[in-house]
């Protein structure tokens, strides 16, 4: 294959073993990058270092390269740069660079105030920050400093971003109306996801970002923040989600169909493969096929947009509970 510039990556959260959602994900990013010769990373988005020990982090490592996928950067052997609880002083560096700018203010609204106010909301129920706290004076911010912690907003304009993404098609988001000035700093230090992943994404040359369809919502302020930082904005893929029996989407807090049932039941990875790839439409069969057989041809208009259910032969296998 000729070498191209691209670059893709898998960026897990360590907060519990993956699920077979999670290496849906891993799957078509390797597929993606791989079948175009390209470069692909390993980041660890532990931004939350309570949630996220370094054992369940390795213990993604192990489960990736049972399924035979391998990186050209990042995880364990890269090093801390790798691994976003080791990158603060990075994020306090652009953070610098917005608050120059005069695009960030403290907020000091709880939780309880944010939905208990009369602001917008998405029609997928998420709330619209309404600016409270944009307007504060020096004075205001000095007496509610003694009380709370401020988290720290970016402020957005009326703008409508859109882009076409390589799964889902067309999208379009009013950064004011659909969105509302967002958090890029929690009130504990910690940084937000949203400025994390851009900064990342930006100095590690990503030039492709496959992740489930429940992130599109988020993609819009990154845009921005892509824009503000001077980065180039990477092909975006947002994939459809793998959904239980009974409808809902799998995850790792219920600990739904985990690697470690996944590797006892089945001894090797080819056949949980052939699986996911027949669920996504890649192969017509569920036979057992490598990850080097699928990169033959693969192809994103195959991908359908719509959720998925979890693959019968799967269930056959797997009691699912």
């Amino acid at each position: 294959m000729t070498h191209s510039k691209s670059c893709g990556r898998f960026a897990p959260t360590p907060s519990g073993r993956m699920h077979l959602g999670n290496i849906l994900c891993a799957m078509l990013s390797w597929l993606s990058v791989r079948s175009r010769g390209g470069r692909y990373i390993l980041r660890i988005e532990d931004l939350d270092a309570e949630r996220c020990p370094r054992a369940l982090a390795d213990q993604i490592e192990d489960d990736l390269r049972w399924f035979g996928l391998d990186w050209d950067d990042g995880g364990s052997d890269g090093g801390d740069a790798w691994y976003q609880s080791c990158r603060s002083s990075v994020y306090e560096t652009y953070e610098a660079r917005l608050r120059e700018r005069g695009l960030l203010y403290p907020c000091f609204c709880s939780r309880a105030e944010l939905h208990a106010a009369q602001a917008p909301h998405r029609s997928d129920g998420t709330y619209v920050y309404a600016g409270t706290c944009r307007g504060l004076t020096a004075e205001q911010i000095r007496e509610k400093s003694r009380k709370r912690g401020a988290a720290t907003r970016l402020i957005v304009p009326d703008e409508t971003v859109f882009f076409e993404d390589g799964c889902q098609g067309w999208y379009e988001e009013n950064l004011a109306r659909d969105c509302g000035d967002f958090i890029i700093r929690r009130s504990d230090g910690v940084y937000a996801y949203q400025l994390a992943v851009v900064v990342d994404d930006g100095e590690m040359g990503v030039t492709e970002v496959v992740r489930g369809q429940d992130l599109i919502g988020s993609t819009a302020r990154q845009m921005y923040l892509y824009r503000l930082f001077g980065f180039a904005v990477p092909q975006f893929y947002h994939i459809p989600l793998l959904t239980a029996p009974d409808g809902r989407r799998l995850s790792k807090r219920e600990k739904d169909l985990d690697l470690g049932v996944l590797r006892k039941a089945f001894g090797r990875p080819e056949p949980i493969l052939g699986m996911l790839a027949k669920a996504c439409g890649l192969r017509e069969t569920a036979r057992p096929i490598s990850l080097p057989e699928l990169a033959e041809g693969f192809d994103w208009s195959r991908i359908p947009k719509h959720d998925l259910a979890l693959p019968s032969e799967i269930l056959q296998v797997v009691n699912f509970s």
